[in-house]
């Protein structure tokens, strides 16, 4: 299948003009920080229409930097959807295209802006319908409030459109880092929202709260101020732990075979697929949390027995309380709130309402779960976008090197490859996994996903930051390298 009949579609979509000339870094550090201000006005802006409510999930506004009941609800989820959805469409050979193509390079990416923007009106109509930002006349305290425009269906449709039209802004947004500012939209969008919660949480929850029990005195006064800071430390160790890993690496050693003597080393990072594995099956766990509100008060009946309560139970605030979904996603109280002690309580010795498990198992299967999904992810990701062994042999051979004593033969450096990178696939997924899960259990500010997102976020930005002022002192080199 091919996506030429999205043409005449995609020639009617707006698009950002790419600039004349290559800006300069100054003037990309200015667009960059003026997107990023647009942003942070968005996220304190609410829809009208939308009645005020107690905000939560916090972990799906880590991963998709979003704010629940803002301008940005949907956030770039459905951005990275689409991009994921065209992906693996592509690697699985169900859509034919050669990227290397300009022209169908250019349907892909006006196909994937298209379904980004149709995945932008569907997720805000799931967070509407389901509740998950009530509108002014559904679910009020208040019996005489009348909701907008007179029609309950006129302002749930005003709602979305408004939830819908903040999702596209941010797909916009990202065009114009893109091509205007340093990195990628979608990396500073996540980076932002993440920092934020860390500052917000430290200076708005944590600190005050341990001054609270200095305050307050007594012999149990210093050890509640040290678990109120909890968090933050645990966030300081996925960060540095992270900032370690990216460092790692095995370097496989190359040879020139033109140049006698000439070479280099071909690195195999330890995060060799970065942090891709825990981005899939974090949007997958938002997605099935999504899917949670949607069928979680509904009914499915087989000789007798509601199937749907297997899959999903809700509670009346419309958050997972038991079935199948909520023991493969971070569906715990937050410790911050809570206090460690009524947290850890609350995992040992409580259990499932519904069907009475224990919250512990909800913990192992969580982590599992987690661990399990990014190796798959991990694997699969390699295979379908040409990091795996025999795509980068076959671009090492096209380039002239070869493993030094060996004959010039791409299965020479396959096999050589294929020692390292299957097996630093899997290692790399399931650290990533296991960090994201240690974080997420306890409480760490940011979420275990949201840190290890920004720590690779920001590193490829310092590195674009080099890059870019290495081209600055040596214009040649930009010609160089194209």
């Amino acid at each position: 299948m091919a996506l030429e009949f999205l043409k005449p579609i995609i020639r009617l979509l707006p698009e950002v003009k790419a600039p004349d000339r290559a800006p300069p870094l100054r003037e990309k550090i200015y667009w960059t920080a003026a997107v990023l201000i647009i942003f942070f006005v968005m996220y304190h802006i609410y829809p009208i229409g939308r009645y005020p409510i107690q905000e939560g999930f916090n972990f799906v506004q880590m991963i998709t930097a979003s704010r629940i009941g803002s301008l940005i609800t949907a956030g770039i989820g459905p951005i990275v959807l689409a991009s994921i959805f065209l992906q693996l469409f592509i690697g699985s050979k169900i859509i034919e295209m050669d990227l290397n193509d300009k022209e169908q390079k250019r349907i892909f990416q006006g196909a994937q802006k298209l379904l980004a923007i149709i995945l932008s009106f569907f997720e805000a109509a799931i967070y509407v319908y389901t509740k998950a930002v009530p509108v002014m006349g559904v679910g009020v305290p208040a019996g005489n409030v009348i909701p907008f425009f007179g029609s309950l269906f006129m302002t749930e449709i005003f709602v979305i459109l408004q939830l819908a039209m903040g999702s596209i802004i941010l797909l916009y947004l990202d065009e114009i880092v893109a091509k205007y500012g340093i990195g990628s939209g979608i990396s500073l969008f996540i980076a932002a929202g993440v920092s934020l919660a860390v500052v917000q949480g430290t200076f708005g929850v944590l600190i005050p709260s341990a001054m609270g029990y200095l305050a307050e005195g007594g012999a149990t006064a210093v050890p509640l101020a040290i678990l109120a800071m909890l968090p933050l430390a645990f966030a300081f160790i996925v960060f540095i732990t992270c900032s370690y890993a990216e460092g790692m690496r095995v370097e496989v050693p190359l040879v020139f075979e033109r140049v006698r003597g000439v070479g280099g080393r071909y690195p195999i990072k330890f995060l060799y697929v970065s942090n891709i594995p825990v981005i899939l099956a974090a949007a997958l766990m938002m997605n099935f949390q999504l899917i949670a509100r949607t069928i979680g008060t509904s009914s499915f009946y087989i000789g007798g027995v509601n199937i749907v309560s297997f899959i999903a139970v809700v509670d009346s605030s419309g958050r997972l309380s038991d079935g199948l979904l909520y023991f493969m996603t971070p569906s715990f109280p937050n410790p911050v709130v809570a206090g460690y002690g009524t947290y850890v309580d609350f995992l040992l010795h409580s259990s499932t309402q519904f069907f009475y498990i224990p919250e512990f198992f909800h913990v192992i299967a969580y982590i599992l779960s987690m661990v399990i999904l990014c190796v798959i992810f991990g694997t699969f990701w390699i295979e379908t976008t040409g990091m795996g062994a025999a795509d980068i042999a076959a671009q090492l051979k096209d380039s002239g090197l070869l493993v030094p004593g060996f004959r010039r033969d791409p299965r020479v450096i396959e096999k050589v490859l294929d020692k390292y990178i299957p097996m630093i696939t899997i290692l790399g997924s399931i650290f990533v996994g296991l960090l994201a899960a240690f974080a997420d259990l306890t409480g760490a500010l940011g979420t275990g996903t949201g840190i290890l997102l920004t720590v690779s976020i920001l590193n490829n930005m310092y590195e674009t930051l080099k890059r870019e002022q290495m081209f600055e002192t040596y214009p040649a080199l930009r010609n160089l390298v194209g």
